[in-house]
């Protein structure tokens, strides 16, 4: 089967190709982007005690390591899913809270909900990639991403909401936002080049997919944002069971699920993970499981670009997306079309 022929109409792989250009357009989108230094200040004197993050699905997982950044700025950063924040846990939103909301679209029932329940509690700070939105034109302060139409599973977009969280922790910091962005310049055409490869990527993970009917999407750190993300774009664009944790979480319970039709993907993350990360792919493989280990030195289509350490939740991410073509091929359904969902969720 050629699938270059029979996907040529399939708007998820379009956008898939089209991320290194979107990538792009978010760099240039942040680096005009000059009249929100007074953010820093604001919070460095103490105007804000504490910043939360939110968001849902894939916006919610990119906020990951926006949240680390923070902590380990000295901040007090909270991370919740804008359903519980506004349902359950409004008692944030306090004037002395700094609310970042992310949503691509800027618009889904839960931020609109938030913009709602926030009016004269706090301030916002709104990452979307529609201009025009809610979340865009209610927030104190928007930053774009500027990825471009995006027709169905989150992909582009998340990969520059991701950049455009990392740069946003630069100005909150107070940090020169320029390395960052020249980091990502050079990442743009790496990323093209693998993702140019998905044919052969694809017809390598085929046969090892086969009769799999469980995926895992491992991580620590940083990586549980693409471990995350992973979980909801497996199912959503290709109907398989999957779910996306933190690497320590499999071995409390879902281990017990190992056999030959479960199959795990383990991101390597930074030095700290490497070798938990290795481990827990051989003792997967020893249980009876199927695994593998996404890194910069793996080899096919597990091995990742190289890039600034600060970028690898961007290119570990690739992987996962070629896992969805491999297992809609493997299906013989077109990958990412949506069958009940929408691209925004407007119910609750």
């Amino acid at each position: 089967m050629d699938l270059a022929v029979t996907w040529r109409d399939c708007s998820y792989l379009h956008d898939l190709m089209q991320q290194p250009d979107a990538l792009s357009r978010t760099i240039g989108g942040l680096s005009g982007e000059h009249g929100l230094d007074h953010l820093a200040g604001a919070l460095r004197s103490g105007r804000w005690r504490r910043v939360v993050l939110t968001g849902m699905g894939s916006s919610y997982w990119s906020c990951r390591p926006l949240y680390l950044r923070l902590l380990k700025d000295g901040l007090t950063p909270v991370m919740v899913e804008t359903s519980e924040l506004v349902h359950y846990e409004r008692d944030w939103l306090t004037p002395d809270t700094l609310v970042i909301a992310v949503s691509q679209s800027g618009r889904s029932v839960e931020i609109v909900r938030l913009l709602e329940c926030a009016r004269e509690r706090c301030e916002i700070v709104g990452v979307t990639n529609t201009p025009d939105s809610p979340l865009a034109t209610l927030s104190m302060v928007a930053v774009l991403t500027h990825a471009g139409a995006e027709h169905t599973v989150s992909c582009k977009t998340y990969l520059a909401t991701l950049l455009a969280l990392d740069w946003l922790g630069d100005l909150l910091s107070g940090q020169d936002r320029e390395p960052l962005l020249e980091q990502a310049r050079a990442a743009v055409e790496p990323m093209r080049g693998y993702l140019t490869q998905w044919p052969a990527h694809v017809e390598e993970l085929m046969p090892v997919l086969e009769g799999v009917a469980d995926i895992f999407v491992v991580g620590r750190g940083q990586s549980i944002s693409a471990a995350g993300t992973g979980g909801l774009i497996l199912k959503e664009s290709t109907h398989y069971h999957a779910e996306g944790l933190s690497a320590a979480a499999f071995r409390h319970g879902p281990f017990e699920m190992l056999s030959d039709a479960v199959f795990v993907l383990v991101l390597e993350g930074d030095a700290r993970s490497a070798l938990f990360s290795r481990k827990l792919v051989d003792d997967i493989r020893e249980a009876g499981g199927r695994s593998a280990l996404v890194s910069t030195t793996t080899g096919g289509v597990y091995q990742i670009p190289e890039s600034a350490e600060r970028l690898r939740p961007l290119m570990e991410f690739l992987p996962v997306e070629m896992l969805t073509l491999a297992l809609a091929a493997v299906k013989d359904r077109e990958p990412g079309r949506f069958e009940r969902a929408t691209k925004v969720t407007e119910v609750e």
